[in-house]
């Protein structure tokens, strides 16, 4: 199957909105397009055509910089989290459409996957800006979206982060009430389990006090006893941060709002929402925040006897 056969059965097959499936073919058309060009569009010196089946993140990084970002970057380079913390920074627009694109390349490279077409996606994720919806979206999700975010973090396995135990607990920490700055900022040596499967935890605030206790449900118990099963030791021996970074250090209040956007651009359900509103206000995927403010579930659990 050729790469445009293989878009034009993807978005024939998927679920997602006729908008959706429209804008997503314009972008992927887009960038086989700039695949098979054999001068460089902005300097018009010759250059090899690029494979788009075997494509990686760098080619995707010099696509967009071609036909979507270099007139916002000016001198700077497309070359890594600088130049999308500057994007998001200065251009939080730019970087919400440019997170849109990386999504609807990340469905034609899973489509790729389920065709047998390729093994292993290309690594998107690390060219996502994970600039946050604007004031005035949702601030928390629907009770569907919050099981298609269950069923996608399920899903994010191996395939999908090297830290998938680490990116799971993450999710659901955010979903028993703790927000981003508290969920990177809680502290293994205050872990409590109970028989029963669930945990008290504390978040240590701003100024490094103990924080609140937060009792965990044992959904959320069986995923941090996963991620401490395979928990690196930390690169200082005085870090205390139950999550950890792939160097091995604390992690910072950003990160679970990347995460959440990357786990989110999975599924159309979550990076396309409210298809009512005008298409500028439809490209933001869910945050963090939301996930924080929505809850595990809709009621409690009855208290046992």
């Amino acid at each position: 199957m050729d790469p445009v056969d293989l878009l034009n059965d993807w978005l024939a097959t998927s679920a997602l909105r006729p908008s959706t499936r429209a804008e997503y073919h314009r972008e992927v058309t887009s960038f086989l397009e700039w695949c098979a060009l054999e001068q460089n569009p902005l300097t018009g010196k010759p250059r090899h055509p690029v494979d788009p089946i075997g494509a990686g993140p760098a080619d995707i990084a010099r696509w967009s910089y071609d036909t979507h970002l270099h007139q916002y970057l000016g001198e700077r380079s497309f070359d890594g989290p600088d130049a999308l913390g500057y994007l998001a920074a200065q251009h939080p627009d730019v970087a919400r459409s440019h997170d849109r694109r990386v999504t609807a390349l990340t469905g034609y490279y899973d489509a790729a996957v389920a065709r047998r077409i390729i093994t292993i996606p290309p690594d998107l994720k690390v060219l996502r800006s994970g600039v946050p919806r604007p004031p005035g979206a949702k601030n928390r999700l629907t009770p569907r979206e919050r099981a298609v975010l269950l069923a996608c973090t399920g899903a994010w396995g191996p395939t999908r982060s090297k830290h998938w135990q680490r990116d799971q607990l993450c999710v659901f920490l955010l979903l028993e009430g703790l927000r981003p700055a508290q969920v990177v900022r809680v502290d293994r040596r205050h872990l409590y389990p109970h028989p029963d499967g669930s945990w008290d935890v504390r978040a240590p605030d701003d100024a490094e006090n103990v924080g609140r206790k937060f009792t965990l449900d044992p959904l959320t118990g069986a995923a941090l006893k996963a991620y401490l099963a395979v928990r690196p030791e930390p690169a200082d021996p005085d870090e205390h941060a139950l999550i950890l970074s792939s160097r091995r250090t604390a992690t910072f209040s950003r990160w679970p709002n990347k995460l959440i956007g990357q786990i989110a651009a999975t599924h159309p359900l979550l990076s396309d929402r409210d298809p009512a509103l005008p298409p500028e206000e439809r490209e933001k995927p869910i945050t963090a925040d939301a996930v924080a403010h929505t809850g595990l579930w809709d009621h409690p659990a009855p208290e046992p006897g």
